[in-house]
């Protein structure tokens, strides 16, 4: 008897499940071929930055966890020294954190980062980038996510939890492909 009335109760509860997703978001997650979500955000001279300010060339959008850490240290080094050949195909580089502007002009000037740093400090465009808390960080860090965004404006591809040195690298053979190198 008890196992039938269990059972029931799993049943119940998995057309409630399944009732919940047919009738949630439908983009949980963003997707490749998608329009990018746009952002309006200072860098770290306090410009405005928007995806429209990207059109015509590829942009390279990483989301970062925080100014001045070990590994966001490690992969904005990283592509500071890949400048010149990312250039070539056309690419911009982007860094979003929810540091402020001061800790983004800080950082820079610390490392050399001639590429923008937006300044995300409410975390709205981290989170409708999907990167905002998760996969062990605090909800109001972002998370080490990529994405790369079309001369267009569309996502090409999405790099999630990147390794900091090899991320670079990955979007780099990314962009020869679509490029025909």
């Amino acid at each position: 008897m008890k196992t039938g009335k269990i059972v029931a109760a799993l049943m119940a509860l998995t057309l409630v499940f399944l009732n919940h997703v047919a009738n949630a978001e439908p983009s949980a997650t963003l997707k490749v071929g998608q329009p990018a979500p746009d952002f309006n955000l200072p860098d770290q001279d306090g410009k405005t930055r928007t995806l429209e300010d990207f059109r015509g060339k590829w942009l390279v959008l990483y989301f970062y966890v925080k100014d001045d850490t070990p590994e966001s240290a490690e992969q904005a080094r990283g592509f500071r020294d890949y400048i010149p050949e990312l250039a070539a195909l056309r690419a911009q580089v982007v860094g979003v954190s929810v540091d402020d502007s001061t800790s983004h002009a800080h950082f820079a000037r610390k490392y050399a980062l001639a590429f923008p740093l937006l300044a995300d400090s409410t975390g709205e465009t981290a989170t409708r980038y999907h990167s905002l808390g998760g996969d062990g960080k605090p909800a109001n860090l972002a998370k080490r996510n990529t994405f790369l965004i079309d001369p267009q404006g569309r996502i090409a591809k999405i790099y999630l939890s990147v390794t900091p040195s090899r991320n670079p690298i990955e979007v780099i053979e990314d962009l020869k492909r679509v490029n025909g190198f």
